[in-house]
Formats: structure tokens, C-alpha cells, sequence
């Protein structure tokens, strides 16, 4: 047995990737896993083996490997000494064929990563479940770490036989053991090692069947038994069968992957990954109360991009994570449209305009934006590339591209793509050429124009004669929308459709001359900032709500919000809009997004000095739209969510959220105070110094569940006492026995409320801090840490002191720290703003 004294580098370049690749053809891998000491608290390792068959043109190569030890390693038969320095098991003295055993010592995650396990505080279950992207596998079985050396892979796990024990393959065996049973799986087609899959416990479990034109398959949908009376499985299901229609028939090609399980797992770091056979959620899909249509639809586009990757992303996977939107952007597209052409959700693209888009603009302004084919260097690149820009801005371009070539054009391309790449590893160059092939059209310069470029265009329209203006010339397609005032309603006169190329292309349809607002790019079909004109504004400000189009009230916020966040539209305006037109607004996703940014502003654009009033009135607004909204719609349940966000930073409605929580006063007509709801409410009353810790445990002894567990632990750490901060300031660094949720929970009380007093004194010790826990602790509670605790400073001093005197810092910690440093300085540069904003 061999334990590391001194961890070797957890990283992987793109290059030893590539020198490994070229030397190595692997055949299978066969795991076997032994999860019998889960139950015990105290033991914190599992057993682990792994049986690697691969070619070899060279001598010697390595195996990734994160554990607590490797016992033995055997090639071609003959045992080895053990030559592992924590992160890379060396292998030498390789034959052309070779047959490599590993037994080592795994850990169980309270991260997230690798294998996790979670103990249940209603009925002390113990669930465990494995989460793998980019490259966590490697903590659970010795394996080759890189997507393109796939495996045809074969699964045994030993466990306690009193629950559910899965992989990505259907069953084949079982077979009793002391203490347990073992559990054999059917070896799976090639696959990478990020995307294989293992859960064990006593999940719940409904079960269904897809049957297709050309084949059947058996569907499971599952969760932690504690959550089954919350799991709607007969909406997921149907959900799930539409997709399996709608994507053989589009893609032409069977679900490749034999049965197909969706397990809700806790404490889940993503919304969802893509494993074959086994596709993960997080938990908080099962809605313990009441959800809105925008919650799921929000679920129904996360199963359809999941299942999306069954091909894009796991049947044909990037060589190298510099083409992770092969996969991530294709499925973002694809969720959305899969939404509208099954029925599900006709309007998801509205939802997608306001919120997959706005995560895109705002990515894609800061410093570390990057072309949505990406240089990745390396593994830590690759985990922080799960962004705006690889999502929700590919996804964009991609909506684009099908307009620019044709959606059968398209998808024609798809289905060769798939045929000629199934099971394989591609690049850029392989769809580029499948899809030129299809439409019979020249893609390069629209590659060159939008995946290998950065930034986004601002489109500006000017009026006699009317024209669009785009700072950054982009080959785009574009509609403008035009709108007269009738009445105080606006209504629409027709869109004009125009390609625009140069900087400024001059409209050529009629025009009317009085038209109250023009709006470009109407129809959200292109990737670009919208600027309004002055009258525009004007009349937007007035008659907003009354716009009968849900895809173009989405551009028209989106512009003003932008217009905020970039310093050109006055915070004190944009709640006034929104406290205006918000509650006639009736797209719940719109509405909600609207909301989400209001309080931003208050929080984080509006000056010091004007702040406490201004929340007090964004309270005020909440509360008597809430109060207004018809009992029981999802506008009633979302402006009840935001009275809970806006009570952080007001306490002008403390003592009736406090008596509607107790029960003296009565609850709002319809509305379900749900245990999320009661929590939201008391985080608020904590961060406002309205709830003390009897209140706080009060509130936790009627929800007793993890979710429970992890809201008190964010109340409490709210509280505006400097040594309840300091405490929890402490523990969030320190503590490593908090899970991937609770240091969540823990942050966002430090966060909380007015809280900058309270942690000025911490400002020093955070930049001290950061570097040390980029090389002590894995990279996701270290970006947590890092992101989550960043100062909000009066200036950006000390992040450039620590910026030039960390020159050779990490990368990835470079960048993270660069992109926190961008937040503050349009923080700072749009409070300062304001005064002037105000004035015009």
C-alpha cells in the first residue's frame, strides 16, 4: 500500500493529454466497487479495483488516480511495486497488449465530487451517488482522465443489499455477500470516463416504459425515500417520453444507451449531468410546495438537455475541453427547442431571452470572456468553462445558425454528424463539415464571425431616415419592432426585417414617422445588447405592460437592465418601471427575472446613502403586489418569494411577515407558506436583525429535513452580530466537515443583509486565504470560497495588490479573482454614476 506524503498535481494538461492519447488505445475498463462501510460514519474510504485492457506504443504511461491509497497494482500478471504520487499512477515496462489490475482506497465526498455520500437527518439513510465532470472519476476507480480515450466499461459495486443499487448499464447479476450483495452491470458501449455513473440507498423508485417507433425503453425516475410524496414522477415521465420522440425522430438515430434512470440526488453541485443510463438532478427539481410554471418549465428544459447529450456529448464526444460546447451549447439549444416542439412549453424561448441570455451578456462583458470554442489548457480551465458563454451564448449563435441555414438543413446535418462520429471524439472542423455538407452553404466566416470571437454587439436604432447601428460589425439577420401609443396601450405596427453586416445599415422599408418605440432585434433571433432611444424610454416607461408580445416585453427589459448594469439608465428608473409595470407582468419567468434585478439594483447599484430607502420601498412594492395578485397564481407565490429577498435589507414589514409566519395574522389568500416560503421569510427577518436564534430554531424544529438542516444554518449565520459573522467567517474557511450545501448556506449568511460592516475586518485575511485554499482543498469548494466571500470594497486596491504581487498564481484562481474584481468595479462605477444618471 502505498499513501503519498507530498500529493502530486491534480491537473491535467491538454498537451500530456494528448501525448498519452497518442500512445494508448484502450479497450474496456472493468470496475469493482465495494460501499458496504458507507453506513458508518467513521469510516471515510471504500474499496476500489480497476481492470484496464488497452494497447500501448510506448514503454510506460500512467493511470489517474485521487484516493487515500493504492494497494496494489498489477501488469500483464505480474505485481508491481507501487509508484503513485497522489494524483498519477506510473506504469512501466508495458507490452504492445496489456492488462493493468488496480486495488486502491477511495473516499467519500462531502464536496460533491467523486463519489458523495449524504446521510438523511429525517430517517438517517445514507445515499451515495457519483458526480464525475470534468474529471472526478478519478476519485472513485483508477481510469484513464480524458475524454477521448473511451472505454467500453463493465460495473461491479458491492453494498448494504436493503437498497437501490445502479449504473449506467441495466442489471445483469446479483449475488449475496457478507453483509450486502454484489451487484453486476452490462458492459456499457465506449464511453468517457467523466460520464459513468454509480448510485447506491434506499432511493424511491417509479418506474415506466418509452416505446418508440423502433424500440422500447425502460425509464426510472427516483429520489431519497423522505422526498416520494414531492416527486410528480408521472409529469417527468411524460416529459421524458416526448423527448425520446421528438430526438430519434429528429436525430434519426436509437436512444443508444439501453434503459434510462433519472435520480434526484441531495447536496448536487449542478442542475443535472448527462451520465448515460443514469442521469443525475438536483433535488431541488422535487418540489417539496408550491411551483410555478416557470419552475417547470425550467425542470422540463433540464431533462431535454440532458437527454440531448445522450448524443451530443456522450454518444459523440469533444476530443479536448476547448470544444465543451459541442456538447453544452447543443444541449442548451436543444432543451429549449425540444420545449417548444414537443408542446410542453411553447413560450421557452421567451424564458431563454431573459434568463439563459442574460447570463450570456453579462459573461461575456467581463475580462475572461472567451470565444465559445475556448483555448482550455488544462483540467482547472476546463471546470471554470461551465459558463455563460459555453451555454447559454453558444446556444444562442446556434439558434442563429439554424435560421441562417434552415432547420432541416440542420438537422440533416445532425444525423450525419451522429453517423459518422458515433461513439467517437470530434472537433470543430468534423460539424462544421457535416453541416456545410447538409445545406451546402460556406460556415467559415460565421465561425470566424461568432464561435471564435468574443463580446457581443450593441445595436442602436436611429430614427429619419431609420437605421440600426452595431458597434462591433457582426453578419446578422435582426427584426426592428415598431409601436404607437393608442390610448396609453402600445400597439404594434410590424416588424421590418434587415441583414445587417457593417456598422450602420439604413432601413429601407417604410417607416412610420410617429412610431412611439422601435425596438431592434424584436424577436430575440440574434446575440446582441439592445439600446433604446430617448423616446423609446420614454414610452416604455409608460405603457411597458400593455406590449401583448411576451418575446418583446423580454428584449424591452433586457435593454433597460443592460442599460442599468452598464451605467446608462438610472437604478432609481428601473425601479420605478418595474414598480410600475412588474405586476401586470404575467410570463413568470419574465416576472421573476424582473425581480431578481430590482433587487440587485437596490442592493448593489443604488448609493449608499440612498439605499435603506430605497429598499424599504422595494418592499413596500413587493408586499402590495403580493397582497394584490390573484390568490394562488404564480405572480402571488413569486412576489411573496421577493418580499422574503427585499426583507434582507428592510425591516418595514418586519412585524406582519413575523405574525403571518406565527400564525396571529392571516396568511395571504391562496398562498401556500410552504417551508422554502417560511424560509425565505425568516432569512430575510434574520438578515435584518428580525429574528433572533430561538426564532431561527423555532423555524427548524417544523422542517426537520436536510433542507431544513441547511436553511437554519444560513439563518443563523445571518444575523447582523459581529460575532455571529465572525463565527461563521471562521467556519467557512476552516471547517472541512461542512458539505458543498452547508458552506453554500454558510456564505450566504455572511453575505447577507447589510452586511459590509460587519466583514471589513476580514479583508485582509481573505486575500491571505486565497491561495493557500486553491492548493489545500478541491477545486469546487475552493471556487465557492473564493467567489462567495469576495470583499466588497470601496475601491479595488487590494485585489490589484493581490493581483500583481500573484503573478504566478493559478490560472483558474487568477481568474476567478479577476472576474469578482469586475463585479465590484461596475458596482462602484455605476453607484457613482447615479447622481448624474439621476439629473437627465
Amino acid at each position: 500500500m502505498q499513501t503519498p506524503q507530498h500529493p502530486g498535481d491534480e491537473n491535467l494538461s491538454r498537451e500530456d493529454a494528448a501525448a498519452r492519447a497518442s500512445v494508448v488505445t484502450l479497450e474496456t475498463i472493468e470496475v469493482d466497487l465495494d460501499v458496504r462501510s458507507a453506513s458508518d460514519p467513521a469510516r471515510e474510504d471504500f474499496e476500489t479495483q480497476s481492470i484496464l485492457r488497452f494497447d500501448a506504443a510506448t514503454s510506460e504511461t500512467w493511470v489517474d488516480f485521487l484516493g487515500a491509497s493504492v494497494d496494489e497494482v498489477e501488469i500483464n500478471g505480474e505485481t508491481r511495486k507501487v509508484d503513485w504520487d497522489g494524483a498519477r499512477i506510473r506504469l512501466t515496462g508495458l507490452a504492445e497488449r496489456n492488462t493493468v489490475r488496480i486495488r486502491a482506497r477511495g473516499r467519500y465526498s462531502r464536496s460533491g465530487e467523486g463519489l458523495h455520500r449524504f446521510t438523511d437527518p429525517v430517517d438517517g439513510a445514507v445515499y451515495l451517488y457519483t458526480q464525475y465532470e470534468p474529471a472526478d472519476s478519478r476519485r472513485v476507480y483508477p481510469c484513464f482522465e480524458q475524454p477521448d480515450l473511451k472505454a467500453r466499461w463493465t460495473f461491479h459495486v458491492t453494498a448494504a443489499g436493503d437498497g437501490v443499487i445502479l449504473s449506467g448499464g441495466a442489471e445483469t447479476g446479483r449475488t449475496d455477500v457478507d453483509g450486502g450483495v454484489r451487484v453486476s452491470f452490462a458492459e456499457t458501449p465506449p464511453l468517457s470516463s467523466y460520464v459513468t455513473a454509480v448510485a447506491v440507498g434506499p432511493y424511491h423508485r417509479v418506474d415506466g416504459v418509452w416505446r418508440g417507433e423502433r424500440q422500447s425503453v425502460d425509464l426510472g425516475v427516483l429520489c431519497r425515500a423522505s422526498l416520494a410524496e414531492h416527486l410528480d414522477a408521472d409529469e417527468i415521465l411524460d416529459i421524458t417520453r416526448r423527448g425520446l420522440d421528438f430526438f430519434t425522430s429528429a436525430f434519426d438515430q436509437h436512444y443508444p444507451w439501453g434503459k434510462y434512470d433519472q435520480i434526484f440526488v441531495p447536496e448536487y453541485n449542478l442542475g443535472a449531468m448527462e451520465n448515460p443510463g443514469l442521469v443525475t438532478f438536483t433535488e431541488a427539481y422535487v418540489f417539496r410546495g408550491a411551483a410555478t410554471a416557470a419552475q417547470r418549465e425550467a425542470r422540463s428544459n433540464t431533462i431535454l438537455h440532458e437527454m440531448a447529450h445522450m448524443w451530443f456529448g456522450d454518444l459523440v464526444t469533444m476530443r479536448w475541453w476547448d470544444d465543451l460546447w459541442l456538447k453544452e451549447s447543443f444541449a442548451d439549444f436543444m432543451g429549449t427547442h425540444a420545449n417548444v416542439a414537443t408542446g410542453l412549453h411553447p413560450d421557452a424561448w421567451v424564458t431563454f431571452a431573459s434568463r439563459r441570455k442574460g447570463w450570456a451578456y453579462a459573461q461575456d462583458q467581463l475580462p475572461t470572456t472567451h470565444p465559445i470554442v475556448a483555448d482550455i489548457p488544462d483540467l482547472e480551465a476546463a471546470k471554470l468553462n461551465f459558463d455563460g458563454i459555453t451555454y447559454a451564448k453558444g446556444a444562442s449563435v446556434l439558434k442563429q445558425l439554424v435560421g441562417f441555414v434552415g432547420e432541416e438543413a440542420f438537422f440533416r446535418g445532425a444525423r450525419r454528424y451522429f453517423a459518422t462520429h458515433a461513439y467517437g471524439n470530434t472537433t470543430l472542423e468534423d460539424l462544421l463539415a457535416a453541416l456545410e455538407e447538409a445545406s451546402g452553404r460556406d460556415l467559415r466566416s460565421w465561425s470566424a464571425a461568432w464561435l471564435e470571437t468574443t463580446g457581443l454587439p450593441t445595436l442602436t436604432t436611429e430614427r429619419a431616415p431609420l437605421a440600426v447601428a452595431q458597434d462591433v460589425a457582426r453578419p446578422h439577420a435582426v427584426s426592428v419592432g415598431l409601436w404607437d401609443d393608442e390610448g396609453g396601450r402600445l400597439v404594434a405596427r410590424g416588424d421590418v426585417a434587415v441583414d445587417l453586416f457593417g456598422e450602420r445599415t439604413v432601413v429601407t422599408a417604410p417607416v412610420l414617422p410617429d412610431a412611439a418605440v422601435v425596438v431592434a432585434n424584436v424577436d430575440d433571433r440574434s446575440y446582441a445588447r439592445v439600446r433604446l432611444d430617448d423616446r423609446s424610454l420614454a414610452a416604455v416607461q409608460e405603457g411597458l405592460s400593455t406590449m401583448p408580445d411576451a418575446v418583446a416585453r423580454g428584449v424591452v427589459w433586457a435593454a433597460l437592465w443592460n442599460a442599468v448594469r452598464d451605467g446608462e439608465l438610472a437604478a432609481s428608473v428601473y425601479l420605478a418601471i418595474a414598480a410600475r409595470h412588474a405586476p401586470q407582468e404575467p410570463h413568470p419567468a419574465l416576472l421573476a427575472d424582473v425581480l431578481a434585478h430590482a433587487a440587485f439594483a437596490v442592493r448593489h447599484y443604488v448609493p449608499d446613502a440612498a439605499r435603506a430607502a430605497a429598499a424599504d420601498a422595494w418592499l413596500d412594492t413587493a408586499g402590495a403586489a403580493m397582497d394584490a395578485a390573484a390568490p394562488g397564481s404564480d405572480a402571488q407565490l413569486i412576489w411573496a418569494r421577493a418580499v422574503g429577498v427585499a426583507a434582507e435589507l428592510s425591516d418595514a414589514r418586519a412585524e406582519l411577515m413575523t405574525a403571518i409566519l406565527d400564525g396571529r395574522a392571516p396568511t395571504p389568500e391562496g398562498l401556500a407558506l410552504d417551508p422554502d416560503l417560511r424560509w425565505g421569510w425568516v432569512f430575510g427577518l434574520a438578515a435584518s436583525g428580525r429574528a433572533d436564534a430561538r426564532r431561527i430554531e423555532e423555524e427548524a424544529a417544523r422542517d426537520a429535513t436536510s433542507s431544513g438542516r441547511t436553511a437554519r444554518l444560513a439563518a443563523l449565520s445571518a444575523r447582523p452580530e459581529a460575532s455571529v459573522r465572525a463565527d461563521a467567517w471562521r467556519a467557512a474557511w476552516d471547517d472541512p466537515t461542512l458539505t458543498n450545501d452547508h458552506l453554500d448556506a454558510v456564505i450566504r449568511g455572511v453575505r447577507a443583509g447589510a452586511s459590509r460592516p460587519l466583514v471589513t475586518a476580514f479583508d485582509d485575511d481573505y486575500f491571505a486565504r486565497i491561495l493557500p485554499v486553491w492548493r489545500s482543498r478541491s477545486i469546487e469548494i475552493a471556487a465557492r470560497l473564493v467567489r462567495g466571500l469576495f470583499p466588497a470594497t470601496e475601491d479595488t486596491v487590494a485585489v490589484d495588490a493581490w493581483l500583481a504581487a500573484h503573478p504566478d498564481a493559478p490560472g483558474s484562481l487568477r481568474r476567478i479573482v479577476l472576474e469578482e474584481r469586475d463585479h465590484l468595479a461596475r458596482d462602484l462605477r455605476v453607484r457613482a454614476a447615479q447622481a448624474v444618471l439621476e439629473a437627465r
